[in-house]
């Protein structure tokens, strides 16, 4: 009948059941009922109106848990005990009751189907009957029922209509006295009912409730909307002054004429409610949402707990009163949630059981690094790449910035160490200037001796250039400034075995050698291999300088303040570099270990780069397979450790003698223990 193409002049005075799923769809939400049942009639205006509803569940996240169509024929005749057990055995606490009047009223009537009786269950009707306030105290009745219907209102002055109508000129059949009776909400005297069955003229009982008299606001309505329509059509001079001939055809012409005027009437009704059509031909009205009570004293109540009406602003559409709805005690949790599975907390999310409807779900946590801040989230999201997930993982919390810092521990006790080491070379350079004219200073090229201190100071300084927070100066003065200091040290220990070989072979007769020996080519050697270390990080730094960056990946949950070698290839061209002169001074030493010389360095030499090369093969390893500050602290580890080795092995032998065994450290014990050959 909504066809405007089939039947233009249909006008609905009651709310479209389109307009009706919209509602039960929105309540649905409102309460949070997902996973819901329903029970329709068969017939046209049921079947479309159960196919919208499904829709427009599906399309809030919800799911039709069963539906059930009756015949409207055998409908008395059915046997519901099927029906019961479907309810049973879903897990459902919603069903909704889709019917006309006519199959409600049948379905109501069967005494085999008792909807209020079934316990945790809530019931949505949408049928228009006009409610009895009375029912049977023995009968087991549930406070689990919400109703759509149309709006009720009081119209002022019909009770006083009612009071003085004559019944006489009612149709005389069953329904006619049903409704008349109803009037009276079934309060009336059984001499009342007989007495509307004998249509005398006057029986209504002054006590009967009148207050809201069913479907009678919408046929007044209706009325008014028509009077309106013909006043308008008349007011505007149409038919004036007509002859009864002229009238004749005016009411012949009646339904295409007052079409123009009923598809644009609007006005205010007696209640100050505005009345108007839509483009469908449906008046602008919504539906009363009503909680039905069954009071202990046989009296059943309809409370108005809420309402829904398209035509009005959004946000203003629905309303509910969730504090005026009685719910069955039986409930344990009001309102009574209807889920085909439970609520997933915020930190999980759902995920789908294979071959069931997307309600039915189970709840998994969130992967690592991810996030969920809703309740049913169908999915997880990363967090930025500052912040982590906490430990609910249901927010994103800031990481934690890391470095190694001087205030630390660990930062405290590397300091204290590279400080220790530092003040020990000191000493001992002091000792050795302070003895430099010995001749166990003097055989050992003081002057190599000097240098090979002083670079072994800046070593275990450069260390500290690793502990604190990296910028872009400390990153550029960790690895430059490491690698031309352990340049530095090695070629000074390259070129003290040089010395010791070239003094040996030149003591030779007719040895060429002997032109070499002196200060000159020491010098030559420690500046010429840093010098090539030099270049080396120039170019490093002219290319691809070391960088601060923040490490968002390699730990989780924190970000890692990290130097970035900028270049690779450079970096591990730095150490290459170190390791072809520690190679080289190994081998020479090792070469030289048995030259006769009682001050011979090469065999402490030879140890101490087997300590140095052993720390740094034993590093690269490591520093690989740590992260963050214990990667740093890796680093430094291994520079304080090949300094410290060296140092104890080249000069703590000679301190002993300096210091401890002075009598040894004299030209008279060196001629005898080398020949006199020195």
């Amino acid at each position: 009948m909504s066809n405007t193409v089939k039947f233009p002049y249909f006008y609905r005075t009651v709310p479209s059941d389109l307009h009706l799923c919209s509602g039960i769809v929105k309540l649905l939400k409102h309460f949070g009922w997902s996973w819901v049942g329903v029970i329709a009639c068969y017939e046209d205006k049921s079947l479309r109106a159960v196919q919208i509803l499904k829709e427009g569940i599906e399309q809030n996240g919800g799911c039709i848990a069963f539906v059930e169509i009756f015949n409207r024929d055998n409908v008395r005749s059915t046997d519901f005990s099927q029906l019961y057990e479907r309810i049973y055995m879903s897990s459902t606490s919603v069903i909704i009751l889709y019917c006309s009047r006519d199959y409600a009223w049948n379905i109501f009537e069967n005494a085999r189907f008792d909807y209020t009786n079934i316990t945790k269950t809530v019931w949505i009707t949408t049928y228009e009957r006009d409610f009895a306030s009375h029912y049977t105290l023995g009968r087991s009745v549930k406070n689990n029922t919400l109703a759509f219907t149309v709006a009720k209102k009081n119209i002022p002055s019909f009770s006083k209509f009612v009071r003085e109508v004559n019944p006489n000129l009612l149709p005389s059949d069953f329904r006619t006295c049903s409704w008349w009776t109803s009037l009276c909400n079934s309060q009336c005297q059984k001499s009342v009912r007989r007495s509307c069955l004998a249509n005398e003229t006057s029986f209504f009982e002054p006590h009967c409730n009148t207050k809201y008299l069913g479907s009678s606001y919408s046929v007044y309505n209706a009325v008014y909307t028509l009077a309106h329509a013909l006043h308008d059509m008349v007011t505007s001079g149409f038919g004036i002054g007509t002859t009864w001939s002229e009238e004749s055809r005016f009411l012949d012409n009646l339904p295409w004429r007052l079409h123009h005027y009923l598809k644009n009437i609007h006005f205010k009704n007696s209640l100050g409610e505005e009345i108007s059509f839509d483009e469908n031909g449906d008046i602008t009205i919504g539906y009363d949402i009503i909680n039905i009570v069954y009071l202990p004293n046989e009296i059943r109540s309809y409370e108005i707990i809420g309402s829904y009406n398209p035509y009005a602003p959004l946000g203003q559409d629905f309303t509910i009163d969730e504090k005026a709805i009685v719910w069955e005690s039986d409930f344990t949790e009001t309102p009574p949630p209807s889920r085909c599975s439970s609520s997933c907390h915020p930190g999980y999310r759902k995920l789908t059981r294979e071959g069931q409807p997307v309600c039915c779900y189970d709840c998994i946590p969130c992967a690592e690094g991810e996030v969920s801040n809703q309740t049913d989230s169908d999915t997880c999201w990363m967090c930025p790449k500052d912040q982590w997930p906490n430990q609910r993982r249901d927010a994103c919390i800031p990481k934690v910035k890391t470095f190694l810092s001087f205030e630390e521990p660990l930062g405290i006790v590397l300091t204290s160490i590279s400080t220790f080491f530092f003040l020990i070379t000191a000493v001992i350079l002091g000792i050795f200037i302070n003895y430099r004219d010995t001749p166990l200073v003097r055989a050992n090229n003081r002057d190599l001796s000097y240098i090979l201190l002083i670079s072994l100071m800046l070593c275990f300084l450069c260390s500290l250039v690793f502990i604190g927070h990296p910028d872009k100066v400390t990153c550029v003065l960790r690895h430059t400034a490491f690698g031309i200091s352990f340049s530095i040290v090695l070629s000074s220990i390259l070129a003290k075995t040089t010395t010791v070989v070239l003094a040996f072979h030149a003591t030779k007769p007719g040895s060429k050698l002997r032109k070499w020996i002196g200060s000159r080519i020491s010098i030559f050697v420690v500046l010429f291999c840093s010098l090539i270390q030099t270049v080396l990080c120039l170019a490093w730094l002219f290319t691809a300088p070391p960088f601060s960056y923040l490490n968002m990946r390699s730990e989780i949950g924190a970000i890692l303040i990290e130097c970035n070698e900028g270049s690779i290839v450079a970096f591990y061209c730095v150490l290459g570099y170190l390791g072809f002169l520690a190679g080289i001074s190994f081998i020479t030493a090792f070469l030289a270990r048995n030259l006769p010389d009682t001050f011979n360095e090469a065999k402490y030499i030879t140890f101490s780069m087997l300590v140095f090369c052993s720390v740094w093969i034993s590093f690269i390893p490591t520093y690989l397979s740590t992260k963050g500050k214990y990667m740093v602290a890796v680093e430094i580890f291994a520079i304080m450790a090949s300094s410290a080795g060296l140092l104890g092995c080249i000069f703590l032998p000679k301190c002993y003698i300096i210091l401890l065994k002075p009598d040894r450290n004299n030209r008279k014990y060196l001629s005898k223990a080398t020949g006199g050959n020195i």
